[in-house]
């Protein structure tokens, strides 16, 4: 059985229009009932799987999916909802990206999987970075795998265009070191949201992408 009905992508298409609170309030039941309710249920299986594999993720929903509210203080677009529902399932819960994990949207646009380091700091950067140069040999297997190819589209991210001094002789060999981010992405078509193997197909990608996500984590711990 699938762990979403069709109304969960047409909740978003029909607030995308109507993308107010007078509208939300008057749909809040709709809301809870076909988006909010069965995200939970679907991210706390998704959570039991991912500890199966790694042990350190013992969270719970609250701590790993994102509110549908907007943060719209700074920003021109004064929508209130997001339109898609989201989450992170790592040790550290949506707040703490630095020990890996997966992160995932579901909604009318796309089903779409996220790993890697998106904002690392400048300390964890340098660590990133320094483990690179130290492993190139490692980082470039995990970034070729079988696994990890068929199902992300590359490592991507910012870059610098000066490249730090101590790191332009490993940049020869590998020019993703100049990156600012290291991240990856697979979007999937929006029906995937209805398909019963939903939770087997996010957990065929997290263990894709945990090798890569695991070497990235040491390089923080490093910086």
């Amino acid at each position: 059985m699938a762990w979403f009905t069709p109304d969960f992508n047409r909740f978003f298409i029909d607030l995308a229009p109507n993308n107010n609170k007078e509208w939300f309030d008057a749909n809040r039941k709709r809301y809870e009932q076909s988006v909010k309710e069965p995200f939970e249920a679907f991210v706390a299986e998704v959570i039991k799987q991912v500890a199966k594999v790694d042990p350190k993720v013992n969270i719970t929903p609250r701590e790993a999916i994102f509110r549908i509210n907007r943060d719209v203080r700074f920003s021109k677009d004064k929508a209130p909802y997001k339109s898609r529902m989201s989450a992170v399932v790592a040790a550290g819960g949506r707040k703490d990206h630095s020990t890996g994990g997966i992160y995932f949207e579901l909604g009318p646009e796309n089903v779409a999987f996220y790993g890697g380091q998106y904002m690392p700091e400048k300390e964890q950067l340098q660590g990133i970075r320094e483990h690179i140069a130290a492993n190139l040999a490692r980082f470039k297997k995990l970034r070729t795998a079988k696994a990890f190819v068929d199902r992300f589209e590359g490592i991507q991210g910012e870059r610098n265009k000066i490249v730090p001094k101590e790191f332009k002789e490993a940049a020869l060999k590998e020019p993703l070191i100049a990156n600012k981010q290291f991240y990856f992405m697979a979007e999937l078509p929006p029906s995937t949201v209805s398909d019963p193997k939903l939770v087997q197909i996010l957990l065929d990608h997290y263990k894709a992408m945990k090798p890569m996500n695991d070497f990235l984590a040491e390089g923080i711990r490093r910086g």
